[in-house]
């Protein structure tokens, strides 16, 4: 059975057209036109991603994209309109993966759908069975868990790929490309700043004060590191 996409947008052509060239790739797809109809097909079906439109009648796509992730850790991957506050988009209290401005290629859009799931299903085939422990922080790879003073953080499923990183790969140093090729798995068209809003995000809910952090380090000039000391 192929992966299944849920395609959300209120525009009726392209709804058509990504449903037509994601089917000829072996998908299955099913899709929505509002936020409310999408939360509904969320509730009753199954996905493996999930292709959002920011802009939707009754209730927009940040909204749908906020309640999806109080409950799962989908990829998700925004639809947005030139213009937009990219910030708030990438912005993980959002919890997108990534996102795509309109108009869009659809030969991108599937490239990017095919590096998302690939990197999915990479990281559950090749988690290890540990838990790691750093301070009062507790990693469960399995799981995909994070507990700090044993009380649990939620994360995203992008903060989470972002922690693991560092957390098995400690007292490295990553530049925001190494992050990029790393945790994205595809060139994002030269934008750091994707990095930058993502592991703000990650520090917000991980340090107990941003200004001194315990786990994750600035090397001005180079890049982030996760501390090596236990």
């Amino acid at each position: 059975m192929g992966k299944r996409i849920l395609l959300v947008d209120d525009e009726p052509l392209i709804l058509k057209g990504l449903k037509y060239t994601l089917e000829q790739e072996g998908y299955e797809t099913d899709s929505a036109m509002d936020g409310e109809e999408a939360l509904s097909k969320f509730e009753t079906g199954s996905f493996d991603l999930i292709l959002l439109d920011v802009m939707l009648p009754k209730l927009d796509g940040i909204a749908v994209c906020q309640r999806i992730r109080e409950r799962s850790d989908i990829p998700i991957i925004m639809l947005t309109a030139k213009g937009e506050d990219m910030d708030k988009i990438l912005g993980l209290e959002y919890g997108a993966d990534d996102y795509m401005t309109k108009p869009f290629n659809i030969l991108e859009v599937k490239a990017r759908i095919k590096t998302i799931l690939r990197r999915v299903s990479g990281s559950v085939q090749q988690q290890e069975h540990r838990v790691i422990r750093v301070h009062d922080m507790e990693v469960n790879l399995i799981k995909r868990s994070v507990t700090l003073g044993g009380k649990d953080i939620k994360l995203t499923a992008k903060e989470f790929d972002l922690l693991q990183m560092f957390v098995t790969n400690r007292g490295t140093v990553f530049s925001r490309e190494q992050m990029l090729e790393t945790v994205w798995k595809y060139d994002y068209a030269g934008d750091a700043r994707t990095v930058d809003v993502h592991i703000r995000r990650l520090r917000e809910k991980i340090e107990r004060d941003t200004s001194k952090p315990e786990f994750i380090f600035t090397k001005w000039g180079v890049g982030y590191y996760f501390t090596d000391q236990d």
